[in-house]
């Protein structure tokens, strides 16, 4: 890996954290609405950007989350999961927004598997905790995408890694 991608992955972790941690008492919750979220949609400007991205999640869960070990599986695992999904189906497609659209679905489906981690953890109701993480996955990244793409248009994400 090169020194760019290295560095580049790195400060994206460390955003991720950082903004999890402004919003922790939000981000961990039955409801949802974990804003470094929004850095999932970097993976459509360049696949190499899930490294820093999982790396984020990985510090996140580990020293913010009050379930440690079900984050470290469950919420890594979406995460993995989801990126994986969204750099293959982004071969496919060439348009930004459209990437970016098919990225926040794909989060927003996959929830069901933080849904699961808290129905295991705390017993809550697996169809109704699905509804309310999706909800918030779909909210943060449908504002997210907007955000990124301008963030994009001044930084260029595609040449920083």
């Amino acid at each position: 890996m090169k020194v760019k991608t290295l560095v580049g992955n790195a400060i994206i972790a460390a955003l991720y954290i950082v903004v999890s941690m402004l919003i922790q008492p939000f981000g961990f919750k039955v409801i949802q609405f974990r804003i470094s979220e929004m850095f999932n949609h970097l993976v459509v400007f360049n696949k190499k950007y899930i490294f820093g991205i999982v790396l984020g999640v990985i510090l996140t869960n580990l020293f913010f989350s009050p379930m440690v070990a079900y984050d470290l599986i469950f919420g890594v695992g979406q995460s993995v999961i989801s990126l994986i999904i969204t750099i293959i189906l982004a071969r496919f497609i060439k348009n930004i927004w459209v990437r970016m659209a098919v990225n926040t679905v794909v989060f927003t489906i996959t929830m069901f598997l933080i849904a699961l981690e808290l129905h295991l953890a705390f017993h809550v109701p697996f169809l109704w905790t699905w509804l309310t993480t999706a909800i918030g996955e779909f909210v943060v990244m449908a504002v997210g995408a907007p955000i990124m793409y301008a963030i994009n248009k001044r930084v260029d994400f595609k040449r920083l890694v």
